[in-house]
């Protein structure tokens, strides 16, 4: 279709780097006002709240991603989330992984990128570690990693869930709603929840419908953070020799978008580390969710928020395992509170998703 609009300056893949710039700086404004994170809603202070604001979002994202399928503007059969021999094991051991990371740094990715973007440096300190981690996992050291685990799979007879799709989309939507709605959270916060959800369908429909072109095809792509980042930073040391791609615009307009609402809200400041064990403990985190999210394949959002919607069980069972480790390793570190003021992790709950 993006032959029809005419741009005689544009291609397709570099309109997409320009309309991911958009889609990320909306999601960067919204994510920085409702603190929207899925690690939060897990085991936050304010857990209730927060899943409140999380369930909102997947609700609009479920309604609006598979409106667009029905409507015939997108499919998914040809999509990695619909292949048909589930490599479980290393979706399990990706998802344990990130959930533990996302506990250690105190926030999911996405979230950690909106607070890089707020001025925190512990949350830009994970970023660049999980980006290189994740590059190592995709196509470097770690490599192997990946394809052994992966190689262990699970033929199935549909990579969807079975049945019908819309009674699927109408109860998991029906029930999201429901939480959201009793979560506590004012009309506000869940109507830019709902927002930031529909900025789900609006990537795949952007990118696999309006920005289509048979000539020079562009990936059909939604809302995700482990690719883009690792994406982002091999962009930036050799950007002289390839071109950006939906996921440089999508994680430099997330950080855009972030900073500006900051700016505008005066929230923006400057914070770092508290002491060199602090530092540990989240880079370890950072290499956890960077292993985490390529053998995963997805975090949070990709998986979760972006990925849930295609109804796909590789999704599902992604974020289900990344809801386990994150529980599995909080409870741990509760039941080893008393040693943890003296080796220097904090002995109550931050207030914030990532400090």
């Amino acid at each position: 279709m993006f032959e029809e609009f005419g741009f005689e300056t544009l291609t397709a893949p570099q309109a997409v780097v320009l309309f991911a710039l958009g889609v990320g700086a909306l999601f960067g404004a919204l994510a920085e006002r409702t603190a929207f994170c899925f690690r939060r809603g897990l085991v936050g202070t304010d857990r209730r709240a927060a899943m409140g604001v999380w369930l909102a979002a997947l609700a609009t994202a479920l309604i609006g991603t598979q409106a667009a399928v029905f409507s015939g503007f997108i499919s998914f059969d040809d999509h990695r989330f619909m292949n048909a021999n589930l490599p479980w094991l290393a979706i399990v051991t990706g998802g344990l992984l990130f959930g533990a990371g996302m506990v250690l740094t105190r926030g999911c990715l996405s979230r950690l990128t909106v607070l890089t973007g707020t001025g925190n440096l512990r949350a830009l300190t994970v970023l660049l570690i999980f980006a290189i981690t994740a590059h190592a996992t995709l196509k470097g050291v770690l490599a192997p990693l990946r394809t052994s685990l992966g190689s262990v799979t699970l033929p199935l007879q549909s990579a969807a869930l079975p049945g019908n799709a819309l009674l699927w989309t109408g109860l998991m939507a029906l029930a999201a709603a429901v939480v959201a709605l009793r979560s506590g959270n004012r009309a506000v916060t869940l109507g830019l929840a709902g927002g930031l959800g529909l900025l789900v369908p609006l990537a795949w429909v952007g990118t696999g419908y309006v920005l289509y072109d048979d000539f020079d095809p562009v990936a059909t792509e939604s809302l995700s953070f482990t690719a883009p980042a690792a994406e982002t930073l091999f962009w930036t040391v050799a950007s002289t020799s390839i071109s950006p791609g939906f996921g440089v615009g999508l994680i430099g307009g997330v950080l855009v978008g972030a900073l500006l609402t900051a700016l505008l809200s005066r929230s923006f400041r400057w914070q770092s580390f508290s002491s060199p064990r602090e530092t540990g403990r989240y880079a370890a985190g950072a290499v956890l969710m960077g292993i985490g999210g390529v053998l995963a394949g997805g975090c949070t959002v990709g998986a979760g928020l972006a990925g849930v919607p295609t109804l796909s069980l590789a999704a599902l069972l992604a974020l289900a395992s990344i809801a386990a480790g994150a529980l599995a390793i909080d409870k741990m570190l509760r039941v080893t509170q008393p040693s943890r003021a003296a080796a220097g992790w904090p002995t109550t709950p931050g207030q914030q998703p990532a400090e």
